[in-house]
């Protein structure tokens, strides 16, 4: 198995002016498209800082949700898979990014049946978790585990719990032990022989951090889990969230990296 988190390339999309549309569970304010924008570059230029080499796909007005490229492929060193969307309004986003993914991964591999979001999609340092979701099924998470076997990886299904959208909504990894989550993820039998790190008190919008090669970046809002992360000795860089957050998504959505 390859380290988790040390990413040499990742593949991108410009939001759309539609991306204010994007699909979100719980209502609330569109965000402002030039603040969504303007995180979007932040992040990509941050991805680039931190020594990737990054492409940014243009935008698709048709699909509010595209920029969120992790929900439509999974990307590793020894290959590609595309996925199959829970929501329906997404299904056409893999035509879109089927020959990218095909020129930087001779070996792309494809689901034919059941649902599965990338944001679902927590890779170990040695296994691969696939959270049962309401985008995530258990037969998509049962085609999933075999392609990933193709692969060289080795898949567990877990359950996200209700009230958590995806897997990863919850829980990211801090470092190759380490799993940072909220607190309705403390007991997830698949955490075995991690060490979990819950969210300080009201800050579970904070669980879903991306590790980068040696740095960790991290909703600017979240303070105490800043303060958490600087006391373990962790490496981070504080990213503006607030308004990719009003369409339910967060650090790990808007790429994939290999």
């Amino acid at each position: 198995m390859t380290n988790p988190y040390a990413f040499t390339h990742a593949l991108c999309r410009a939001p759309a002016p539609s991306a204010v549309n994007g699909i979100r569970a719980d209502g609330g304010p569109d965000p402002d498209f030039a603040g969504l924008a303007a995180e979007h570059e932040a992040y990509v230029a941050t991805l680039r800082d931190l020594g990737l080499s990054v492409e940014v796909l243009p935008p698709l007005d048709d699909f509010p949700d595209a920029l969120f490229t992790e929900d439509v492929a999974l990307t590793f060193p020894e290959g590609a898979i595309l996925l199959r969307p829970g929501a329906p309004s997404r299904a056409g986003e893999i035509d879109h990014i089927r020959e990218a993914l095909a020129a930087r991964h001779p070996n792309l591999l494809e689901m034919t049946t059941g649902h599965v979001d990338g944001g679902d999609v927590l890779r170990l340092a040695d296994r691969v978790i696939i959270g049962l979701s309401d985008r995530t099924d258990r037969a998509g998470a049962t085609e999933l585990a075999r392609l990933l076997d193709r692969l060289g990886y080795r898949a567990e299904v877990a359950i996200t719990p209700a009230g958590v959208l995806h897997f990863k909504t919850g829980c990211s990894l801090i470092d190759g032990k380490t799993i940072l989550a909220v607190p309705a993820m403390r007991d997830c039998p698949e955490f075995a022989g991690l060490e979990v790190v819950l969210t300080p008190t009201g800050e579970d919008g904070a669980a879903n951090i991306l590790r980068v090669r040696d740095t960790v970046l991290v909703g600017d809002r979240w303070l105490a889990t800043q303060a958490m992360l600087a006391a373990r000795g962790v490496p981070f860089r504080p990213m503006a969230t607030e308004q990719i957050a009003r369409i339910d998504a967060g650090l790990s959505c808007m790429s994939l990296r290999w």
